[in-house]
């Protein structure tokens, strides 16, 4: 991924240049709770507009499953923001991703204008065009320009219309600032780590981090293993895990790690319990830490783990961390996770990334993030880096030296259809994509969308939360009276 083409090694002057960004920010009844993505977009964007590009931006804004969506999923906030952030320079927004709008605006643009296309997952209402990258809309959005810059990092692991199929059907394409510094950070840490070097990892499943940790093993010298999938890990040992989260069919997995990398797998040795999935006050057993009754469940990493994993990286010079050590929606349940986040920020002349909602979230409460060497915007895109696995946002661009290609022809969008199983009449039908011109509501924009780097663009992985990890601060003994078990 270190050879693909980049933005400064591209004329962009009096081209039409499409920059799939991501825009995918918190929103709460209308109006952004968190512009930092937007704020990570703006570099990208200032360079081709001040080198004389006809800007054209398109992003997603979470996920669009029906037509109601629309009210709250529109990137119209985005667009006034982009200007207030470009210091006044006009971001003309396009109330729509595909049709006669769009053709007629893209046409008439002058170089150094910017012009920014409705959510790209309106389009998923037509048969998911988007997310499957239907060739049509591909070819679409491709003829709109002549060359295309991939800077949206957070959905570079998925094969969609808006990265993978333009970059197949362009001139030209490279990658922006914000990938280019992901993949150079990233790759850093991942494959030319500083020794000793420590990967910790978090998280509800076995499942969902064993590609992860299996890398991970191959370039650090040690991973630390918390959340519930810690207590997979426990069982394979033998140990009472109580009402904790196990999955069944990955034990027999856990003993085979445990037995392959023994010392090189740090586990925790006591856990903040509860007999219910809320955010109770925590329970420890004391008399017999790695030992948890029958009625009750591990939700955090205790006390003794934390001081333990503090000693492990003591002399770390390289720390990957993804995922919380503990329920992180749960505030008494979130000290493993907030504790070891300040451990990693305290550390001297280490070089220290993080990705994953959750763990950045944490970061973000403490007002750590300066502390951290990279914090990554993208949780799905970050994991798929660490698994050792290619992206394809990133694949399919340019490498440095390939000769342009051959664009698609630009076409008109009534001609672009999309076959459509229509489930009322029983019949295959066409559908023009985003045919619909209603009026947009431009002041309906009411319910919450939160919205995460692991679970926008890593969300699609983990839907059910059902006893996951976490962070937070409180649970200082001094200030919280905890319950005993009784070891008997």
């Amino acid at each position: 991924m270190n050879n693909k083409k980049l933005i400064d090694q591209i004329d962009l002057k009096d081209k039409k240049v499409i920059i799939r960004l991501d825009l995918n920010v918190p929103m709460k009844d209308g109006k952004i709770t968190n512009n930092k993505r937007i704020v990570s977009a703006l570099p990208t964007i200032k360079k081709a507009y001040e080198s004389g590009a006809k800007v054209i931006l398109l992003s997603h804004l979470g996920r669009v499953k029906e037509e109601s969506d629309k009210a709250t999923k529109t990137l119209k906030p985005i667009a006034k923001e982009l200007t207030k952030l470009l210091d006044g320079k006009e971001v003309i927004f396009v109330p729509e991703a595909v049709g006669k709008e769009v053709k007629e605006v893209v046409k008439a643009m002058k170089s150094g204008e910017i012009v920014l296309l409705e959510n790209t997952r309106w389009e998923d209402l037509n048969n998911k065009a988007e997310s499957t990258n239907n060739p049509k809309l591909a070819k679409y959005w491709a003829s709109l320009g002549e060359v295309f810059i991939n800077d949206a990092f957070g959905t570079s692991h998925r094969s969609h219309a808006s990265n993978v199929g333009i970059a197949s059907n362009i001139a030209e394409s490279g990658i922006g600032y914000l990938v280019q510094k992901e993949i150079e950070m990233l790759s850093k840490a991942i494959n030319h780590p500083a020794k000793p070097a420590v990967a910790i990892i978090g998280g509800a499943k076995v499942s969902d981090k064993i590609k992860t940790i299996d890398n991970l093993l191959k370039h650090v010298d040690r991973v630390i293993i918390g959340g519930g999938m810690a207590f997979t890990f426990w069982k394979a040992q033998g140990l009472s895990v109580g009402k904790s989260l196990v999955e069944l069919d990955q034990v027999e997995l856990a003993k085979e790690y445990l037995k392959k990398y023994q010392d090189r797998l740090i586990l925790p040795i006591d856990a903040a319990l509860s007999v219910e999935f809320k955010n109770s006050k925590p329970i420890y057993n004391i008399y017999n830490p790695l030992e948890i009754p029958e009625n009750y469940m591990g939700l955090d990493i205790g006390p003794k783990s934390i001081q333990l994993f503090k000693k492990e990286l003591a002399d770390a010079k390289t720390v990957i961390w993804n995922g919380p050590l503990g329920v992180c929606e749960f505030k008494n349940y979130s000290v493993g996770t907030q504790e070891i986040a300040k451990a990693i920020g305290s550390l001297k002349d280490a070089y220290t990334v993080v990705g994953g909602g959750d763990s950045v979230a944490a970061i973000a409460t403490l007002g750590l993030e300066s502390e951290f060497s990279h914090i990554s915007t993208g949780g799905g895109a970050c994991l798929a880096m660490l698994e050792g696995n290619d992206l394809p946002g990133i694949s399919a661009i340019q490498n440095q030296g390939e000769k342009s290609r051959i664009a698609a022809e630009m076409l008109n969008p009534a001609e672009v259809k999309i076959d459509v199983d229509n489930n009322k009449k029983n019949d295959e039908s066409t559908k023009e994509l985003n045919v619909n011109k209603e009026d947009k509501k431009e002041d309906e924009q009411a319910k919450t969308q939160t919205i995460d780097s692991d679970k926008s663009d890593n969300s699609d992985k983990k839907e059910e939360k059902d006893k996951e990890d976490s962070s937070n601060k409180e649970n200082d003994s001094k200030e919280q009276k905890t319950e005993v078990i009784d070891g008997k």
